[in-house]
């Protein structure tokens, strides 16, 4: 899985987002359309705190739909391999600037609720590693311009 345009994701990510979609676009939606229809009924919209609150609500799940319905679109949905190097869905422990490291290389929605620290292959230490194996070495460069030196001591398949 050498994509890094799509987002790799775990079939228990994929479904657990899928849900995540359809209660905001078939329950959630209604809920603060009835929500924003209560808080108008109350009056002066100019001076309604609750109607505007509820109408930031509404902008912030929309948001998140729309960002839901991109991840899902672009998805690959399977396991991740390290047949050809670290790869979105690899769990990588490295020394990076001397300091040792655990991390997924992928999308925060895969970590779900673990605590790992996440990486997108997209990130400049992302990049930096894709294809990498065990052993290797390489740079990337820091937002400050600083190249940051790295070390790949190990690297596996995220399992959840």
């Amino acid at each position: 899985m050498t994509d890094t345009t799509g987002t790799w994701l775990t079939q228990e990510a994929y479904d657990r987002l899928q849900a995540e979609y359809d209660h905001l676009v078939n329950v959630g939606r209604v809920e603060i359309a009835k929500e924003i229809d209560d808080r108008r009924q109350e009056g002066d919209l100019k001076e309604n705190g609750g109607y505007h609150a509820a109408r930031e609500e509404q902008a912030k799940q929309e948001a998140r739909i729309e960002q839901l319905r991109h991840i899902l679109r672009s998805a690959t949905v399977g396991e991740a391999s390290t047949d050809a190097g670290i790869q979105s869905g690899t769990v990588v422990v490295a020394e990076v600037m001397g300091r040792e490291m655990k991390f997924l290389v992928g999308s925060r929605e895969v970590a779900g609720g673990t605590d790992i620290d996440v990486f997108s292959a997209q990130s400049p230490l992302g990049a930096a590693l894709m294809g990498k194996h065990p052993g290797d070495e390489t740079t990337y460069t820091a937002p400050n311009g600083n190249e940051i030196p790295v070390k790949v001591i190990s690297a596996e398949p995220f399992g959840g």
